[in-house]
């Protein structure tokens, strides 16, 4: 498991906040590249300054970023970091709540979209990385514990390699969105 702590999400108010787009982008990118001012973070996403501010403090007041003072050249400017927190929730845990739903959609939508965005750029890179590449799937019989314990070892895994110390190797390294889904179904 992470060595980061765990936050169990169980308001639909920090649900919603979280789940929004642009918000769960910027999320990624502080947990990617670490603190940033809006500024920074409206260049990289291609938004005003006064939108990022006002998602940073949405953000906030749900304790999902904080600010960062001691990074700061002078009281203007302000800096922000993602909580270290592990984030977790599930959709059983807001019966009857719609933001819930969204929430599910959206977080669909998004890895959908990472996952064609790489379609739609892959001729641009090196071929070893696209041989690297890869997507798979499988069916399994599974008890809930079953299905339990593999999301705890996926989780492991992904936490061991996004946590770590990137070896000074001289290997080259890509960022790689990792993602699984392991869901009741019918083929």
């Amino acid at each position: 498991m992470s060595d980061r702590p765990t936050r169990e999400v169980r308001d639909s108010k920090v649900l919603a906040a979280m789940s929004h787009p642009l918000r769960r982008r910027l999320l990624d990118i502080l947990r990617v590249d670490g603190p940033s001012t809006a500024s920074v973070l409206a260049g990289r996403t291609g938004q005003a300054v006064g939108n990022i501010s006002h998602h940073l403090k949405v953000l906030a007041a749900s304790e999902l970023v904080e600010e960062v003072p001691e990074l700061a050249r002078d009281r203007r400017e302000r800096w922000w970091r993602r909580s270290p927190d592990v984030l977790s929730w599930s959709a059983s845990d807001f019966p009857d709540d719609p933001v819930a739903a969204a929430a599910e959609s959206l977080v669909l939508d998004r890895q959908t979209a990472l996952v064609r965005q790489w379609f739609a750029e892959r001729d641009g890179y090196p071929e070893a990385w696209r041989r690297a590449a890869f997507t798979t799937d499988h069916w399994a019989r599974l008890s809930v514990a079953e299905l339990a314990e593999l999301e705890e070892k996926i989780f492991a895994l992904f936490s061991s390699l996004a946590d770590r110390e990137i070896p000074d190797d001289g290997e080259e390294r890509n960022l790689v969105f990792l993602t699984v889904r392991a869901v009741p179904g019918r083929p």
